[in-house]
C-alpha cells in the first residue's frame, strides 16, 4: 500500500522586544538565575500584566508578511496546566480569537496555509543536574509568536523548505534574531499518514520542541516509518496514539512523553486581568508597512542584476547573505564575479570551517575589493584564490596580500613578449613541431610561460601574443 504523509508545524518564534510580554523585566540571556523577574512574572498575588505594545507591533508585521488577517480585536485567555518553570498554573495565551488568522507562505510554487499566529508568554527553564533539578525563570514572560499551519505539508522535505522560508521572513521583517541553538526559533511537529487518495486524518503524534532543520527532518522521518510499519504489520490503531513525543537525536528514534491533551483539557478561559487588544487605523498602517522579503528581493535581483534563478534565491535565503552581496555591488564590484565569489568560493570556506557568514574572517569590503582586483585584471582568478586562502588566515587588506604573496598580475606586452621568447628559446624542437601540425602544443607554451611568470602573467595577453609569435 502506497502512504500520504500529513504534517502541520507549530513554530514558537521568540520575539526581540527589550521587555517581557506583561511587565517591564528585560529579556536578555545569560543573566545571573532569577535575576530578571518581578511579581508579575514570578505571578505574586496582586501583581497584574500590562501588554507590551512592541509585541503587538511584530505580531501586526508578521501578519502583512504571510498575507494573513490581521484582527483588529484579538484578546488574551488563560491555558490552565502545571509544570514547575510555570509559576502561575497558567500561560496567558490567545486561543479564542488570536491577533494572526488565515495566511499562508509559498514553497516551490505551493501555498502552505498558516492558520494562525497567536501571542503568548512563554515559561522558564528546567535544570537537571544530578539528583536535583533547579527552576530558572529569567525566561518567563518572554513574549512567544506560535505560528501554526495548516496539515498541508507533504514530506519533511517540504516540512524543511516551509521552516527555512518562515525563518527567513522572521528575520527579514527583523521581529526575532530566531536564533534556533537559544531556543528563539523551535517546532513541534505534528505528524500522521494515510493510505493515498484518502482524504481523512487519521490519529496525530506530536513531536516536542525540535530546534535544528537537520533533526526535525530526522524526527518526522523516523516518525512516518514508525507509522507505516504499525499499518503495515495491523497494529497501528494500538500503537499509533495520539500523545506527545520526545525525539531522542543520539538514538534517532522519537519515543512517548506524555497523552496530547485537546484544547477542552486545558480549561481555556479569557484572561481576566487583560481588555481586548484593539488595533486602531494608525498602528495598523504604521506596523503593515515591512521590509522587503525574500522573494521580492530575489525576483529583483533576477531582474534588475541580471542573476540566475537558482543564485537569487541562494543570495536572498539569509538576510545576511543578502545584505553582504548589496554591500559588494555598492562598493562597486560586478556582479558575475560577485555572485562567484561570495556564493562558490567565500561560503565553500566558510562553510568547511562551520562559519556563518555573521563570522565571516572577510568583510563585505574586503571580498569587494578582491573582486574589484580580479575585475580590473589587477590579478588573476587563480591568484584570487590563493588570496583568499591567506586572508581567511590574516587580517590585512587585499592589496598589502596582494603585494607579500606576488601575485599582481602582469599586463605589459613587453614584459610578456620576453617570458615567450625565452620559452620557445628553450623548446625550438616542439616550436617545429607545431610548425608542422602539431597545434595541440600550443598549451603547452602557454603552460610554460605561465610558469615562467609564476603565474602572474595575464593569462588573455599570453594567449594572445603567444598565437602571434607562432604565427
Amino acid at each position: 500500500m502506497e502512504f500520504e504523509v500529513v504534517i502541520g508545524l507549530e513554530v514558537h518564534v521568540q520575539l526581540n522586544t527589550k521587555t517581557k510580554l506583561f511587565c517591564s523585566c528585560p529579556t536578555s540571556f545569560n543573566e545571573k538565575e532569577n535575576s530578571n523577574t518581578c511579581p508579575t512574572c514570578l505571578a505574586l498575588p496582586g501583581a497584574l500584566p500590562v501588554i507590551n505594545r512592541e509585541a503587538i507591533h511584530k505580531a501586526i508585521q508578521f501578519g502583512t508578511a504571510v498575507n494573513a488577517s490581521i484582527n483588529r480585536y484579538s484578546k488574551f485567555d488563560r491555558k490552565n496546566y502545571f509544570y514547575p518553570d510555570l509559576p502561575s498554573g497558567y500561560q496567558i495565551s490567545q486561543f479564542y480569537k488570536p491577533i494572526v488568522e488565515n495566511g499562508y507562505i509559498e514553497v516551490n510554487g505551493r501555498k502552505i496555509g498558516i492558520v494562525r499566529a497567536h501571542l503568548e508568554a512563554d515559561a522558564g527553564k528546567n535544570i537537571h543536574e544530578s539528583n536535583y533539578s533547579k527552576v530558572d525563570l529569567n525566561r518567563a514572560g518572554t513574549p512567544l509568536l506560535e505560528i501554526v499551519s495548516a496539515p498541508d505539508l507533504r514530506s519533511s522535505d517540504e516540512a524543511i523548505e516551509y521552516l527555512k522560508k518562515l525563518h527567513s521572513i522572521v528575520r527579514y521583517i527583523d521581529i526575532s534574531d530566531a536564533n534556533m541553538q537559544e531556543g528563539s526559533f523551535r517546532c513541534d511537529a505534528n505528524v500522521s499518514i494515510r493510505p493515498k487518495g484518502d482524504t481523512k486524518l487519521y490519529t496525530r503524534v506530536e513531536i516536542k520542541n525540535i530546534n535544528s532543520f537537520r533533526f526535525i527532518q530526522r524526527a518526522i522521518d523516523y516518525e512516518v516509518e514508525r507509522q507505516i510499519e504499525a499499518w503495515e504489520d495491523g497494529v497501528y490503531e494500538d500503537e499509533v496514539i495520539q500523545e506527545t513525543r520526545l525525539y531522542d537525536s543520539v538514538k534517532n528514534e522519537t519515543r512517548s512523553m506524555r497523552g496530547k491533551e485537546e484544547s477542552a483539557d486545558y480549561r481555556y478561559f479569557p484572561e481576566p486581568d487583560l481588555l481586548e487588544v484593539y488595533i486602531d487605523d494608525e498602528t495598523l498602517e504604521t506596523y503593515s508597512k515591512i521590509p522587503e522579503l525574500p522573494d521580492e528581493k530575489a525576483e529583483r535581483f533576477q531582474t534588475e542584476l541580471g542573476l540566475s534563478e537558482y543564485d537569487a534565491k541562494v543570495i536572498s535565503s539569509s538576510i545576511e547573505l543578502a545584505n553582504f552581496f548589496e554591500e559588494m555591488i555598492n562598493s562597486g564590484a560586478s556582479v558575475k564575479n560577485s555572485v562567484t565569489w561570495l556564493t562558490v568560493e567565500l561560503l565553500g570556506r566558510l562553510n568547511k570551517n562551520n562559519l556563518p557568514i555573521t563570522s565571516s574572517p572577510i568583510s563585505s569590503s574586503k571580498l569587494s575589493d578582491l573582486v574589484k582586483a580580479i575585475d580590473n585584471k589587477t590579478i588573476s582568478g587563480k591568484a584570487g584564490k590563493d588570496i583568499l586562502d591567506y586572508l581567511m588566515e590574516h587580517d590585512i587588506s587585499v592589496d598589502e596580500a596582494i603585494e607579500k604573496l606576488g601575485l599582481k598580475q602582469v599586463n605589459d606586452d613587453s614584459a610578456i613578449l620576453k617570458l615567450i621568447d625565452e620559452v620557445l628559446s628553450k623548446n625550438s624542437d616542439k616550436v617545429e613541431e607545431y610548425k608542422q601540425g602539431k597545434t595541440k602544443l600550443f598549451g603547452f607554451f602557454v603552460g610554460q610561460v605561465m610558469k615562467a611568470s609564476r603565474g602572474s602573467a595575464n593569462p588573455q595577453k599570453v594567449n594572445e601574443l603567444l598565437r602571434s609569435k607562432l604565427s
